[in-house]
């Protein structure tokens, strides 16, 4: 079973990895910094949300196209 994730940490990450496709890794980290810096999240838990969600979409890009398998678009 996958995890569950509110619609609103899905849509705010796929809005910044549209707008900023080069800047976000494969590091949650990282992410977590950069993020800090594009929004001004008061919560640190939807922050952390958000960054662990592009983290895991930009690990599922770097895959090659055979090993993928996309998510249904909501």
């Amino acid at each position: 079973m996958g995890k569950v994730r509110p619609t609103l940490v899905k849509r705010i990450s796929r809005d910044l990895l549209q707008k900023y496709p080069d800047l976000f890794t494969g590091d949650f980290q990282k992410n977590k910094e950069i993020l800090k810096t594009l929004l001004d999240v008061k919560s640190k838990k939807l922050r952390n949300q958000i960054a662990g969600y592009i983290t895991h979409l930009k690990k599922i890009m770097e895959r090659p196209a055979e090993e993928r398998v996309e998510e249904p678009q909501e």
